[in-house]
């Protein structure tokens, strides 16, 4: 009887999956690197407290090199969490671990154009792919009947976000689809992060402090001034962000 009431009890293990970004590094490194301080300067806390997963599938490095480009993004405040595509030789026990299976959601064909002026060509840093995230059978959406707050984030891989109100500058919207703001748009608000070139951007008063689809993004000082605190409509075409008035 005492054997039995002093047996361990067994530890119950649970599989989930989390919302990660994964940053797809070009060589050379140093360039890149520099691309991605010009984003965090743009965008103060984008990488704060985020998984980060590595994608190295197809760059021609050796161990040092990546272990060097660990180290670069830790000394910047990007907890890497685990690397993609890398070689198992390449890997090791002071490595962040091999992840496998990231699924994003399948391509979505865009929509026909709409006549716009097109803004500057977008920074191709890849900054928000979800990681192992299923493919959802239908498109559905998220209504959020509330203002977001500074500080608070939305993220829904899944479909489309819309805000019934405004987001404060310091909230963000990550949407695996279209995001509609209806309200002043003034944090960061990315759509498309699961791969839909397609998806858009939606708001009554255009005040960003970054705006992103499919990965690629534009920070408030790149966007066109004329546009600043209008409605206005977002969309991607190619590597090249578009924008438009509503109305």
């Amino acid at each position: 009887m005492t054997d039995v009431l002093t047996q361990p009890r067994p530890i119950r293990l649970k599989g989930r999956s989390f919302l990660a970004l994964a940053l797809t590094p070009e060589l050379p490194f140093a360039d890149w690197l520099r691309r991605l301080d010009d984003l965090a300067a743009r965008s103060a806390g984008f990488f704060l407290r985020r998984p980060v997963v590595l994608d190295v599938e197809g760059l021609d490095i050796d161990r040092a090199e990546l272990r060097d480009l660990v180290d670069q993004l830790n000394a910047r405040n990007v907890r890497v969490m685990g690397i993609e595509g890398a070689r198992s030789s390449l890997l090791g026990p002071d490595m962040p671990p091999a992840m496998t299976d990231g699924r994003p959601a399948a391509d979505i064909e865009a929509p026909a154009d709409e006549p716009a002026e097109p803004m500057e060509t977008a920074r191709p840093v890849k900054a928000a792919a979800p990681v192992a995230v299923a493919q959802a059978p239908s498109t559905p959406s998220l209504v959020v009947s509330r203002p977001v707050r500074s500080g608070q984030s939305i993220f829904f891989p899944e479909g489309d976000v819309t805000i019934i109100g405004s987001v404060a500058s310091g909230a963000e919207i990550v949407a695996g689809g279209s995001i509609h703001v209806y309200g002043p748009l003034r944090g960061r608000a990315l759509a498309g992060s699961a791969g839909n070139a397609g998806a858009r951007i939606f708001c009554r008063k255009l005040e960003a402090e970054l705006i992103a689809i499919d990965g690629f993004y534009k920070t408030a000082d790149d966007m066109d001034p004329d546009l600043r605190g209008k409605p206005a409509q977002i969309w991607l075409e190619g590597e090249t962000i578009k924008a438009a008035t509503l109305g």
